[in-house]
């Protein structure tokens, strides 16, 4: 049963709103909506706007998180974050350690497999913002830290870096990750790859480079094919210890 204060999702018409259910009204372009009515429905119970059209009450998840929340640039893609999972074998037993934190997009999805995620952010503006959007989620195993990643101590998992990294993050890395542990890079360009790469196979004993492609398909009455949309997103370079 939802309570006041309990985000949710209000979707019809190919619209989606996040909400928090309480006091207060909502303007969409389906009409008005009164909050306090959400209070005691139920995942999938439909709410009347003032204008007579319905609105589907949704659980937010993480995509709905990247679809909504607040951004401070351009995030990775869910794409690319699931990546990071599978090749890691992400799982409810590990401690992650994400670098920069951005809106706080990939800490969000590692949280909901990770048994606990540290992000860290060392852009004061960035971190403000990434902190409220992940108080929003309600999660409890992210800490958030107004920090650079390379004055961070402790034992993890897996480290996720996505940020102008440098030689000097990698080997930072190497010493934080527990053996048997990952680290996985996120970068833009081949030159950035080609550094993370050389300079984790000094230190790993297993390392590889993956380019991210995924393509959309359009279809219409003519027929199906891939999408003239861009399909590469960037580099993941994965490194174990």
């Amino acid at each position: 049963m939802i309570s006041a204060g309990d985000r949710v999702i209000l979707s019809g018409k190919g619209k989606s709103y996040l909400v928090r259910a309480g006091e207060g009204s909502l303007g969409t372009d389906l009409g008005m909506v009164d909050l306090s009515h959400l209070c005691g429905k139920e995942p999938g119970d439909v709410l009347v706007t003032r204008a007579g059209k319905e609105l589907v009450i949704r659980l937010p998840r993480a995509t709905d998180f990247f679809e909504q929340a607040k951004r401070s640039g351009a995030p990775m893609l869910p794409r690319d974050i699931g990546l990071v999972i599978g090749l890691t074998g992400m799982n409810k037993h590990d401690h992650v350690l994400d670098a920069g934190t951005g809106s706080g997009v990939a800490a969000v999805f590692f949280a909901g497999v990770a048994g606990k995620v540290l992000t860290c952010e060392r852009r004061e503006e960035f971190f403000r913002l990434a902190a409220e959007n992940i108080r929003e989620t309600g999660l409890s195993n992210i800490e958030a830290v107004n920090k650079d990643v390379l004055e961070v101590s402790g034992t993890f998992d897996i480290v996720h870096l996505d940020l102008g990294i440098t030689r000097e993050h990698v080997v930072h890395a190497h010493r934080l990750i527990r053996p048997g542990g990952y680290l996985v890079c996120y970068t833009p360009f081949f030159e950035q790859m080609g550094m993370v790469y050389d300079t984790a196979s000094e230190l790993f004993s297993e390392v590889c480079a993956h380019e991210s492609i995924m393509r959309e398909m359009d279809r219409s009455f003519r027929g199906t094919r891939p999408s003239t949309k861009v399909c590469h997103s960037g580099y993941l370079t994965v490194a174990r210890k």
